[in-house]
């Protein structure tokens, strides 16, 4: 289930909540946290699910429970799948609808759309994948009121700018692992010195985006 990206989730998700106007009580709002973790870690399961065969390959994943064969790969795929459906149906049932549509839509994205689509064809994959990962704020925020406006989706930004440079970072000091597992990471495709640009490119962008909420206040 990938516990350390799950606790950035969790920190996003209780952003969103606690931003957002109006009550909420302490329990429904711990079990919308706790949907929206239980949702990220399905993710992180359909994602090596998936990828079980590029994670053998590279040091840094190697030791992962399906590549080091500690779990039975089709057991993974019924545990993702289980924790997903899970997570929305009680987000829904518990919290509301919304909110529960939006969990269910950054599950989509993040194991449909980015692990199988965009991850192994693109090397915009984390540009445009990033999105999935941004959601918990919106989700913590529609947990709450009910609807999503303008400053939920600001926070969706500064996630959503944050993701390429923080991951192509990773990629710029694992790119042997990236060019041995065949995914079209930035370093692989455009080399280590147009990285370090884009990532200072949207540094700066991120830093606008950061200021943002407080312009809107």
């Amino acid at each position: 289930t990938k516990p350390r990206v799950m606790s950035l989730v969790v920190f996003t998700a209780l952003c969103g909540l606690l931003a957002a106007p109006g009550n909420i009580h302490p329990i429904i709002a711990f079990t919308a946290v706790l949907c929206i973790a239980l949702g990220a870690g399905a993710c992180g399961s359909l994602n090596q699910w998936y990828e079980a065969d590029v994670d053998a390959k590279m040091a840094r994943t190697a030791q992962r429970p399906l590549p080091a064969g500690r779990m039975d790969r089709e057991a993974a795929l019924h545990f993702g799948v289980g924790l997903a459906a899970f997570s929305v149906g009680i987000m829904g049932v518990a919290v509301n609808w919304l909110s529960a549509g939006l969990l269910a839509f950054s599950i989509f994205f993040y194991s449909i759309v980015y692990t199988i689509w965009l991850k192994p064809n693109t090397p915009q994959n984390i540009v445009i994948g990033g999105a999935a990962g941004a959601f918990p704020p919106v989700i913590g925020w529609a947990a709450v009121t009910g609807d999503v406006t303008f400053l939920p989706v600001l926070l969706f930004t500064i996630i959503f700018l944050w993701t390429p440079p923080h991951f192509w970072a990773l990629a710029l000091y694992r790119v042997e692992d990236y060019r041995k597992s065949g995914l079209p990471m930035l370093p692989v495709t455009h080399g280590n010195a147009f990285t370090r640009l884009q990532i200072l490119l949207y540094t700066w962008v991120l830093f606008a985006a950061c200021l943002m909420p407080f312009v809107y206040r």
